[in-house]
């Protein structure tokens, strides 16, 4: 299934996800630095980077799939 989603939809995706909401600072960028600093506690808080990261770790699966599967 994950080879039928073109990389530029990922990719288109992963920047708009991952930059939303752009001011004052989007929501990947606080989560992470929640994340590193431990306070990364509600519920909503983890499903938030989640939801934010996702498009970036399918491309991230995608580009990791397909090599493995071209060297062998």
């Amino acid at each position: 299934m994950l080879k039928n989603i073109e990389y530029k939809s990922l990719i288109l995706f992963s920047v708009i996800l991952g930059l939303a909401p752009f001011l004052p600072e989007p929501h990947l960028f606080q989560k992470l630095t929640m994340l590193m600093a431990g306070t990364l506690h509600k519920p909503i808080d983890i499903f938030d980077l989640l939801f934010h990261s996702a498009p970036i770790i399918l491309l991230l699966v995608k580009f990791i799939t397909e090599k493995t599967a071209k060297s062998e």
